[in-house]
């Protein structure tokens, strides 16, 4: 993975290559910031730039010996920790799943929790790092390098790590092996404990720029230039989201669809249908359970801004507006608070492991009297 293969975020690329350039790499490095804005194809980049024997000034070679196995992302002084699920009877680490981790990331970095659940078949499993994983962590770092100065570990989402395994991690953090680099890349910082975020140096990534986007997608093969304009603008600076809109997930059209349904039968006031989707939607896992609230939320605000006639804030693809055209007027100044918090309290009782079946069918009801205002 090369500098030039981050949508944008140049800021970031010359800041990371000049604590090379001027040998002040700090061990432990916190990537914050929202999906979509290339934290994780950054923090491969950055530790193949600092592998390479022959980079530049802007980059690595990316034909050295060393760039050769970064390429593969085998490179032996590179390491990877992520959410994982365990299959029954098993107790996996990261490790298990690297072949596919591999494939997906190389395939195209870009990409969230959802899809990588649904990329290793973990069902309605939530993805966790387990208290385990630190034990493998240890074992690794260890060991003295194989080629590189630095040994690397890329920990994906530590905000979905177990709380043993964090306090383990922040004893190595504390005292690091000689020449070891820790990259934490996170969504939610926040959710990071405070004693690991304190010692790490914080890198906020922002939404990616509009004519990044733009020139990412214009050298993807076979997209519709007419459709591009319009995907910059949904994404609001969210690489992941332009390229849904180019070619829209199997999640994000089951939650549009899920979302019509609970709508529809809300105003005809169908209870027997809201229980058989309340049902359905107690199964497909807690996290999936979670997007789909969060998507609900999207929809509502955007279909508000729409009924208010700012055609130019609204950020809906076209199957989404044109049956906006139709639903957005009973989202209106009198529901739409209403709306929001009982989305929002949905996703802190799923959260809380809440019954799913109880909490989507309350929220299905709920939805009968809101949209009648």
């Amino acid at each position: 993975m090369l500098f030039k293969d981050v949508v944008g975020q140049e800021s970031i690329k010359k800041r990371l290559i000049q604590s090379v350039t001027d040998e002040r790499i700090s061990h432990a490095q916190l990537f914050s910031g929202p999906s979509g804005t290339g934290k994780i194809a950054m923090a491969i980049a950055y530790a193949q730039y600092i592998s390479c024997k022959n980079r530049t000034e802007t980059d690595a070679c990316g034909t050295c010996s060393s760039c050769h196995k970064y390429n593969k992302l085998a490179h032996p002084d590179l390491h990877f920790v992520f959410p994982i699920f365990n299959p029954p009877a098993q107790k996996p680490v990261s490790d298990d799943f690297l072949p596919q981790w591999r494939a997906l990331v190389l395939n195209d970095p870009y990409f969230d929790l959802g899809s990588w659940l649904k990329y290793i078949d973990a069902g309605n499993a939530q993805g966790l790092i387990y208290e385990r994983e630190s034990d493998s962590i240890y074992k690794k770092l260890n060991l003295k390098s194989f080629e590189s100065e630095f040994k690397v570990m890329i920990i994906w989402l530590p905000e979905k790590m177990h709380v043993a395994c964090a306090n383990k991690l922040l004893k190595i953090i504390e005292e690091p092996p000689n020449k070891t680099l820790f990259i934490l890349v996170s969504e939610d910082e926040e959710v990071v404990i405070s004693t690991i975020r304190s010692r790490a140096q914080l890198i906020k990534f922002p939404f990616v720029a509009d004519e990044s986007i733009q020139n990412a997608l214009m050298k993807i093969e076979g997209v519709d230039p007419e459709l591009i304009p319009d995907a910059v603008h949904l994404a609001n600076g969210n690489f992941i989201k332009a390229k849904a809109y180019i070619n829209p997930s199997e999640d994000e059209q089951f939650y549009f669809q899920k979302f019509q349904d609970m709508m529809r039968q809300a105003y005809k006031r169908e209870v027997s249908a809201q229980i058989r989707w309340a049902d359905e939607m107690a199964k497909i896992g807690r996290d999936k359970q979670k997007a789909f609230f969060a998507f609900a939320l999207r929809l509502i605000r955007e279909y508000f801004v729409m009924n208010m006639n700012h055609s130019n804030m609204v950020y809906l693809n076209r199957e989404e507006k044109k049956w906006g055209l139709q639903f957005a007027p009973f989202i209106n100044e009198r529901n739409v608070t209403a709306f929001f918090k009982e989305f929002e309290l949905s996703i802190k009782h799923i959260s809380m492991n809440g019954n799913p079946r109880i909490i989507f069918l309350d929220t299905a009801l709920r939805m009968v009297r809101l949209i009648k205002k």
